[in-house]
């Protein structure tokens, strides 16, 4: 038995261990993990390394096709593969897919453009949801619905919500819900332009706490009601997280989405960087106690998985002051980096790395055992990390059109080496090889002469 790639000597990682052990591959899947000695066209030494399964993204949008200002794929996927995630799941709010020939659409234009493999997700609209199970059927990861008007995406509310949540556990679907009660930012956007407010603080009124709590209830009682397998995206706090974890003890199929940027960054930093910490909803540490409190619940299982929510915008973009500016933050550059930081400082384990950011997410979107390990049989996606390295963050080194990041100026503990996907060498030293072979993963629905068990896509 002979390999086309040897990566020799490091500690590979998986969701629940680490072991020395040699990985070997042929025609882009991973051959044997162990210590045997096999022959190899190709070795590389990874003596000293962490050999981790490629990232997967759940959360990430790319403005692609539409107005790319913001960010396109090839640049996006480019900052992916540089930060050691080797598969996304993408969606736009600009030019959302509804239907299934929004699908097919995009699929053939975003072909060739990506350095990494990606999923589709679809937005549910109020007056558009009859197609719902043939897009599943499609091929798209999941359903994305918002509870708030949002980025031009109307919000489903009521009726409107029961029945999206309704329709998608009917065709057996998956959705990521953004939490907000519309009713509640709509009262408080109006009475803050009435009071002529344009201060950067009123982002934390407009978008509040109580909001967000209201929202998450409603739809913990209708995911519990219908059975659908869903998500709460971008969890803020921990009396959100303890929400859904409630929901679930009770036999709900739900998910809290983690972000970094509701770990690391506070709910003052509003006040002095202004709409450069314009996502929604906004960060809510306000003490290094509550920060404590929410990694004390992704250390417990309490949080699903790992995301970025990657939806970037430009320092020119975010110079449009705090009611005009995007919503949003650069991720992808930054979340794996931020996750290795904390595990070598000893917030998490390297496991739990692997098993957020790698395994759960390929779990919940039926892209497992091909996506996110590292065992016979699976994609070859590899990422090699240097824990003895660190780094200082720097706007300079954000491969996103972004150009900028929020975790600027900290040093963190790790460095990626190199990013594989499929066995073949996608970034090295923080350098993409601009290889854009990345291809489309249909999701869970998708009929069967089009999943992904047929390699390659």
């Amino acid at each position: 038995m002979q390999a086309d790639l040897a990566i020799k000597g490091g500690t590979v990682v998986s969701a629940t261990a680490r072991r020395q052990a040699h990985v070997y591959i042929t025609d882009g899947a991973v051959l044997a993990v162990g210590t045997e000695e096999l022959d190899s066209h190709r070795v590389v030494d990874a003596s000293g390394l962490l050999v981790l399964p490629g990232m997967v993204d759940s959360h990430v949008h790319l403005m692609d096709p539409g107005d790319t200002s913001r960010e396109d794929f090839p640049t996006g996927s480019a900052a992916a593969a540089v930060a050691g995630v080797t598969t996304i799941i993408e969606h736009t709010h600009q030019h959302p897919v509804r239907n299934r020939g929004d699908l097919v659409a995009k699929r053939a234009h975003l072909e060739g453009r990506s350095q990494v493999d990606y999923g589709l997700a679809a937005h549910v609209w109020p007056d558009d949801m009859d197609g719902l199970g043939e897009l599943w059927s499609a091929g798209v990861a999941f359903f994305k619905i918002f509870t708030c008007t949002t980025h031009g995406v109307p919000g489903l509310v009521g009726h409107d919500l029961e029945r999206a949540l309704e329709t998608i556990a009917s065709c057996g679907g998956i959705a990521l819900v953004h939490a907000e009660d519309d009713a509640t930012t709509r009262e408080a956007e109006r009475r803050l332009r009435d009071q002529g407010r344009d201060d950067s603080g009123l982002l934390v009124e407009w978008r509040s706490r109580e909001a967000e709590l209201a929202a998450v209830v409603e739809v913990c009682r209708i995911v519990n009601d219908t059975g659908v397998n869903a998500s709460i995206a971008h969890v803020s706090s921990s009396e959100v997280a303890e929400l859904v974890v409630r929901s679930r003890l009770d036999g709900a199929d739900i998910g809290a989405e983690a972000c970094p940027q509701y770990f690391a960054l506070r709910e003052d930093e509003v006040h002095t960087q202004g709409p450069l910490r314009k996502f929604t909803p906004p960060a809510r540490a306000r003490t290094d106690a509550e920060a404590e409190g929410m990694w004390e619940l992704l250390r417990s299982g309490a949080f699903t998985h790992v995301s970025t929510d990657h939806a970037p915008s430009t320092l020119a973009q975010k110079d449009a002051g705090i009611w005009d500016a995007p919503f949003g933050l650069p991720g992808l550059d930054t979340t794996l980096p931020f996750l290795i930081d904390a595990a070598l400082r000893g917030e998490i384990d390297i496991e739990d790395v692997v098993r957020l950011y790698s395994e759960s997410p390929a779990r919940r979107y039926g892209l497992y055992p091909r996506k996110g390990s590292l065992r016979p049989g699976s994609d070859a996606d590899v990422v090699l990390v240097d824990p003895e390295g660190s780094w200082q963050v720097r706007d300079e080194d954000v491969i996103s059109k972004a150009g900028w990041t929020p975790y600027r100026g900290r040093t963190w503990l790790g460095r990626i080496r190199a990013s594989y996907l499929r066995g073949e060498l996608i970034t090295s030293e923080r350098v993409p090889t601009d290889l854009a072979g990345g291809t489309f993963l249909p999701g869970m629905g998708a009929k069967a002469a089009d999943t992904f068990s047929a390699r390659g896509g």
